[in-house]
């Protein structure tokens, strides 16, 4: 009898939960749609995008990220609630290039009858090849899939990473200003305006990083995610990664130690790592070689505290630069 008491109080206990969840999700429901009355509602994947539609979309906009500040973006993955805020929205704007691996199945099940425009903000972005990467490896002995544990990433056909270039940014802004437009017609005057004006700082970000980076003396940037393809294209510098396309790999110890061997031939002065995974791997690279760590953000997420401090895409690719002429002294 004791076990059926408890059994039922446990199964009380879960129900009430249950409620108090569902009831947590409906509040949150409801105040989002409230907010977003009277606003052309903007789902987005990750961080940067968010950032460019609220600055292109300005007050005619209600935006919703799906990846929650704090959350690196290849951890997560939709639940139902977050396929139904997709569908609530006028626009869907996703990265594309492969970034998000569930995006073609929802597109795919869109109904014929909806509403919701979508975009794949990197069109138009010229895309580096898995096979190119391959070929800039440190080693230039080895193949991808030799580095690490293999991951949905390490398959792709592209980098997905367009976003870490100021370059791929201004174009990706593009796609976003004439996708609001198609949304909203409306209000394609502000969105046209407010575009001209995020542009001309995309514009002067890029131009930083061509002129700052072109005086750099070193070139070389060991990464613990190889997620700054786009960033070293097109500024002249070249990647080395601890781990692939995705910031979970585990490299083998042979890896490390080539790393560290062209560490110390390269006078490589610093390891960056990313604040959003975990920097072990980078701190017993750096503690191997003999040099220190520093931050490079791929700008996937924002934390809790950045978003508290009011940073942007923009402030933390500064930010970034900061850095990279630190470590190319």
């Amino acid at each position: 009898m004791r076990r059926f008491r408890n059994r039922g109080l446990g199964i009380g206990i879960s129900a009430v939960i249950l409620a108090l969840l569902l009831t947590a999700c409906g509040q949150d429901s409801a105040a989002e749609n409230k907010a977003a009355e009277g606003k052309v509602k903007v789902i987005t994947t990750i961080y940067p995008l968010a950032d460019f539609v609220r600055n292109i979309g300005g007050d005619h906009v209600y935006v919703s990220n799906l990846v929650p500040a704090g959350v690196e973006p290849h951890d997560w993955s939709p639940k139902s609630r977050d396929m139904k805020n997709i569908e609530e929205g006028r626009l869907f704007i996703y990265n594309g290039a492969g970034f998000e691996g569930w995006v073609s199945d929802f597109l795919h099940n869109i109904p014929a009858d909806s509403k919701l425009k979508t975009l794949e903000a990197s069109k138009g972005i010229k895309l580096i090849s898995t096979a190119e990467h391959t070929e800039e490896e440190h080693t230039d002995e080895h193949a991808e899939e030799e580095h690490g544990v293999e991951n949905e990433h390490d398959h792709l056909a592209n980098d997905p990473h367009t976003w870490t270039s100021p370059a791929s940014a201004l174009i990706m802004a593009q796609n976003i200003m004439n996708a609001l437009v198609q949304a909203d017609p409306a209000n394609e005057t502000d969105y046209k305006a407010n575009y001209e004006a995020y542009k001309a700082k995309l514009a002067a970000l890029d131009a930083k990083f061509r002129t700052d980076l072109g005086k750099a003396a070193k070139k070389d940037i060991v990464v613990s995610h190889q997620a700054f393809g786009y960033l070293a294209r097109d500024y002249g510098l070249n990647q080395v990664s601890i781990m692939g396309l995705s910031p979970d790999a585990e490299p083998r110890g042979q890896d490390l130690l080539e790393i560290a061997t062209f560490v110390k031939e390269h006078k490589v002065r610093y390891i960056f790592f990313e604040e959003l995974v975990s920097d072990r791997l980078a701190k017993t690279l750096a503690a191997e070689a003999g040099v220190e760590t520093l931050v490079l953000n791929p700008v996937e997420g924002i934390t809790e505290e950045q978003e508290k401090k009011g940073e942007d895409y923009i402030s933390l690719m500064n930010g970034n630069l900061q850095n990279l002429l630190k470590a190319l002294q």
